[in-house]
C-alpha cells in the first residue's frame, strides 16, 4: 500500500443540512479521494479526476467544498487542532493535491 498524497484527521466533514462528522477523515490515494468517520467507516469516494474542489467565499477559510459523486460536502480543517493558521495551511495543502492529483478546482 502506497504513501497517501494527503491525509488529514479531525475534519469535521457535512453534507447539507447536517454535519455527518466532527472527526473524520479525508485520504487522497491511489488517485481517489475518501471521507471517512472517526472510525473508519467510507461517507464517499470518487477518483479525484472527477472530484470538484474549492474555497467557498461564504465560509471561513479552513473549509473547503468539494462535489463527490454529486454530492456536496463541505469540510472544515483542523477542528481538533486550533493553532492560529493551521485549517487555512490544511485546506491550501488538500486543494493544492487534489490539483495535482488530476481534480477540477473551483
Amino acid at each position: 500500500m502506497s504513501e497517501p498524497e494527503f491525509s488529514a484527521t479531525g475534519v469535521r466533514i457535512e453534507r447539507w443540512p447536517r454535519s455527518l462528522t466532527t472527526a473524520g477523515e479525508v485520504r487522497i490515494e491511489d488517485g481517489r479521494l475518501a471521507l471517512l468517520t472517526s472510525y473508519g467507516r467510507e461517507i464517499d469516494s470518487a477518483p479525484v479526476r472527477s472530484v470538484r474542489a474549492g474555497r467557498p467565499w461564504f465560509a471561513a477559510r479552513d473549509a473547503a467544498v468539494a462535489t463527490l459523486n454529486g454530492a456536496r460536502y463541505r469540510l472544515t480543517m483542523a477542528q481538533r487542532d486550533r493553532r492560529p493558521g493551521t485549517g487555512p495551511a490544511l485546506t491550501g495543502r488538500f486543494l493544492e493535491a487534489v490539483r495535482r492529483a488530476g481534480g477540477r478546482r473551483d
